[in-house]
C-alpha cells in the first residue's frame, strides 16, 4: 500500500481534524539507519553528511513520519567532558562521568553547540537532511534533557546520593545542564528542525515522584517553554515506568508523550489523553526485533485500538528507539499495518 499524503501534510491535517490516509507512525530508528546504507554505526558519529545519508534513505525506504537525528544519549555530556566508550558497530555509552564530585560542577561551562565535540556534526546532519526531505517530512534532532545530562557527568549512582545530600549541588549541575540544552535546542531551531527530547534518568524507574518534581521538572518545563517561544511543538520520552507523572509531564508543556511500552496506552489515554497527544508504543525488543511480521501486526492492531480514539490523537510507534539489529521486515510491517488500518 501506498502513502496518498507527506508525513508534513498527514501532520497538518492531522492536527486540524481533518481527513487522513493513515495515521501517523515512527518506528524509532535509530542506528538501524546505519543497516540501511550499509556501513558500521560508528561511522556515523563523525559525519554528519553520511549521518544525514543514513536517516533520509531509512525515512525513504520505510516511509515514517519524523526522521530524527540520532545515534545515542551522550553529545551534550560529552561536549561538557564526558568519556564515551564508542564500538566499531553498536551504540556507544558512556565510559566516565566529566566529574569526580560536586567540588567540580562550577568548573563546568555550557556548550557551544557549533564548536564543541562532536555536536557540530550533528547539526551539519540536520541541516543536510531537511535540504534534501525537509519540505515533505519532520526534521528533529535528539536533545538529552537536563537531568538526565547531569546524570551523566556526575553518574548516576553519586547524583542520587546527592539529591539526598547536597541538594543545591544537584540544582546547579541541573542548571549547568540546561543552559547547554538551551543552547543546543537554539542551534536545532535555528537550522530550522526541531528538537525531540529524551530524559531517561527522569523514569520512575531511577527517580521518585518527588524527586521528579524537585529536581528534573522545573528545568524541563523551562526548556520546553523555550522551544514553544520559537514556535516548535514538543514530544517528549521518558524511559520505562512513567504512569506516575504523565500529568507532570503535560503540564511541563509537552504537546506529545512518547509512552514506554513498560506502560499502557489505555490508561495514559484516560490520565492524560485529553491534554497531550499518545505516542507508542510497539516492544523494540520482544516485537519489533525479536518478533516475526504477524507479532508485528498484531502489537500494533493492538497499539490503536487502546488509543486512536484519544482526544488529542496518537502517533503509532515503537515503545523505544529500535535495536540496531531490528529486521527491516518489522519495520516494514509496522508501516503496513498502519496503511492498512487507514485514517480510522
Amino acid at each position: 500500500m501506498k502513502d496518498q499524503m507527506t508525513p508534513i501534510e498527514r501532520a497538518k491535517a492531522y492536527n486540524q481534524g481533518k481527513a487522513i490516509d493513515r495515521l501517523p507512525c515512527v518506528p524509532i530508528v535509530g542506528n538501524t539507519a546505519a543497516r540501511v546504507i550499509g556501513v558500521k554505526v560508528c561511522e556515523l558519529r563523525g559525519n554528519g553528511q553520511l549521518l544525514a545519508k543514513a536517516h533520509v534513505a531509512a525515512y525513504r525506504l520505510f516511509g515514517y513520519d519524523n526522521i530524527r537525528i540520532f545515534t545515542d544519549l551522550y553529545t551534550i555530556a560529552e561536549a561538557m567532558g564526558a568519556k564515551l566508550t564508542i564500538p566499531t558497530d553498536e551504540t556507544a555509552y558512556l565510559q566516565t562521568p566529566a566529574l569526580k564530585d560536586e567540588s567540580e560542577i562550577d568548573s563546568l561551562v555550557p556548550i557551544n553547540p557549533h564548536k564543541d565535540s562532536s555536536l557540530p556534526q550533528f547539526l551539519e546532519a540536520t541541516k543536510c537532511a531537511l535540504e534534501d526531505v525537509g519540505s515533505e517530512v519532520l526534521v528533529t534532532g535528539a536533545l538529552t534533557c537536563p537531568f538526565t545530562t547531569a546524570s551523566f557527568l556526575m553518574g548516576t549512582e553519586k547524583l542520587a546520593r546527592m539529591t539526598l545530600q547536597k541538594p543545591e549541588a544537584v540544582h546547579k549541575l541541573c542548571e549547568v545542564s540546561l543552559q547547554s540544552a538551551l543552547n543546543y535546542a537554539k542551534a536545532i531551531i535555528d537550522e530550522g528542525a526541531a528538537p525531540s527530547l529524551t530524559d531517561p534518568m527522569s523514569s520512575g524507574t531511577v527517580i521518585s515522584r518527588k524527586h521528579f518534581q524537585t529536581f528534573s521538572y522545573p528545568y524541563l518545563k523551562r526548556l520546553i517553554d523555550y522551544i514553544h517561544s520559537r514556535g516548535k511543538s514538543v514530544t517528549l520520552h521518558i524511559c520505562g515506568r512513567t504512569s506516575h507523572i504523565w500529568d507532570l509531564m503535560a503540564d511541563a508543556g509537552a504537546d506529545c508523550i512518547s509512552i514506554d511500552n513498560e506502560a499502557s496506552l489505555t490508561e495514559a489515554k484516560e490520565k492524560v489523553g485529553s491534554k497531550v497527544r499518545l505516542m507508542g508504543n510497539v516492544r523494540p525488543s520482544e516485537v519489533m526485533l525479536d518478533g516475526t511480521v504477524e507479532d508485528v501486526k498484531k502489537a500494533v492492531a493492538q497499539c490503536i485500538n487502546q488509543a486512536a480514539d484519544s482526544p488529542k490523537g496518537l502517533i503509532v510507534a515503537s515503545g523505544c528507539s529500535l535495536p540496531t539489529e531490528t529486521p527491516f521486515a518489522n519495520i516494514h510491517a509496522m508501516m503496513d499495518a498502519v496503511r492498512a488500518k487507514g485514517g480510522i
